[in-house]
């Protein structure tokens, strides 16, 4: 077979050359397309199916929350294992699904079965967790100011700052941690409630709803249609306080809000979560990417989009997304490995030109290392594999081994070729049969070398196929 290929390559020299043309505009073009990630996705394709039930203990939850759920979805097209955390209060399901399967179609398979479970009262719906990588978290954008509160920072997060991330095309969640969460908080005084007669039922009855607009039908006249509507919802503390709670009665005035509890703008309690920059409190939120996404591309979206974000901000809002950036480590492990490459390079150069003492042989040697990178490039982006660290680690291990192949095979060649130069005309051999012995000696290290390059990748295919 090896007799065959060079037979062919010697007597089609052109048509070598082209292909090797063809291989490195190819190579060049997949390498510019690849997605770059830290590591490949080790993660099966899961769902996390969360439920709220406030008030439950951890053994409530796991009986009457827990478990229908997971009978609901075991049976699934595609599930290989369920694993569930029941705590106080809170469920989560994680639905693990077959490596070849969609994740969209698999959300839709859950969603579906979710739909027929029978929770008890007072227990939230069922919700999916957003789809993210198991490396998903890209970027931590961190807000701090001298001038505003946690309060009115963690507002504008959440009011402004968070929905423009998660529009960015690729996000999959932008999580908030830190700060004030803004509270409209009505403090009912006991003993004012006493004194106008009202009762704990009869407070919370009149304040559900009551900054919600509502509708009054419509009025049709002179064949026109009016809308009406009942504008309640205020930010104004005085005009909260305001709202009737309970109607006057012979005459009476009316019972207000204001006169049974004090309306106010507080921060929610207890507090989930703390955060600080550079030793100060602030506000941070964390972005993570969907699956399939392509961590360079999106942080410079971002990027671009926090840019914006800072020209309609207050001046004394500082935007900090230096915090942490996988891109910046993406960055240092592939540079690195350049580095290693190209200073790897330049040495083979050198030292087969010193002892070869031959710029033909030389370049013959030097060529095999862009072309083959090329074609490990091509290669895994047919596999559907991403330029990451463990691939590029593979592939400056078995570069080793290339080179040493094609140091091996050339010089032998070229030694075989000049002795049978320096013998008497009527002894010489053609030069192809020459070519051949001399690639028939160095067949054993060439297949040993291969089983290095093999197996140098055999994690990543393992890893594909967990």
């Amino acid at each position: 077979m090896l007799d065959k290929i060079i037979s062919f390559s010697l007597r089609n020299r052109l048509l070598v050359a082209l292909i090797a043309a063809v291989i490195i505009v190819l190579g060049c073009r997949t390498l510019s397309q690849m997605e770059v990630d830290v590591f490949p996705d080790l993660n099966a394709p899961t769902v996390a199916v969360m439920t709220e039930a406030g008030g439950m203990a951890a053994e409530e939850v796991e009986q009457l929350v827990t478990y229908p759920i997971e009978t609901a979805l075991n049976g699934t097209v595609g599930v290989r294992r369920l694993r569930s955390q029941s705590s106080h209060g809170f469920s989560v399901v994680w639905v693990e699904f077959d490596w070849d399967t969609d994740v969209y179609r698999a959300r839709q398979n859950v969603s579906e079965r979710l739909a027929g479970v029978e929770l008890p009262k007072g227990v939230s719906a069922p919700v999916m967790g957003a789809q993210t990588s198991v490396l998903g978290e890209v970027l931590f954008v961190g807000l701090s100011s001298d001038t505003l509160s946690l309060r009115e920072l963690r507002t504008l997060a959440d009011a402004r700052i968070a929905p423009r991330l998660a529009g960015v095309p690729g996000v999959a969640q932008v999580s908030v941690i830190g700060g004030d969460v803004k509270e409209y908080q009505i403090r009912l005084r006991p003993d004012k409630m006493h004194h106008y007669g009202v009762s704990l039922s009869e407070a919370l009855e009149s304040v559900s709803d009551i900054n919600r607009n509502t509708s009054g039908g419509a009025i049709y006249e002179y064949g026109n249609e009016y809308l009406i509507r009942g504008l309640i919802s205020v930010t104004d503390m005085q005009t909260l306080g305001e709202s009737v709670v309970k109607p006057g009665v012979n005459g009476a005035p009316a019972i207000l809000l204001e006169n049974i509890a004090e309306v106010v703008e507080g921060s929610s309690f207890p507090q989930t979560g703390d955060a600080s920059i550079n030793g100060r409190p602030g506000v941070i939120m964390t972005v993570n990417k969907q699956p399939q996404t392509g961590t360079e591309q999106l942080t410079r979206q971002l990027d671009e989009v926090i840019a914006d974000i800072r020209t309609t901000l207050p001046p004394s809002v500082n935007i900090n997304t230096d915090l942490y950036r996988q891109q910046n480590f993406i960055d240092s492990s592939i540079n690195n490995i350049k580095e290693s490459l190209i200073e790897g390079a330049i040495f083979v150069c050198i030292i087969l030109f010193i002892f070869l003492m031959n710029p033909r042989t030389t370049l013959i040697s030097i060529v095999t290392i862009p072309l083959s990178m090329l074609m490990t490039f091509i290669a895994l982006r047919l596999m559907g594999l991403t330029i990451n660290t463990m691939s590029i680690g593979g592939i400056a291990i078995a570069i080793g081994s290339l080179v040493d192949d094609a140091i091996v095979d050339v010089e032998n060649v070229y030694r075989r070729l000049r002795h049978n130069a320096s013998l008497p005309a009527s002894e010489r051999l053609p030069h192809l049969k020459v070519i051949f012995q001399a690639s028939r000696e160095v067949r054993m290290p060439i297949l040993n070398s291969t089983l290095i390059i093999i197996v140098s990748f055999l994690p990543l295919f393992f890893l594909q196929g967990i």
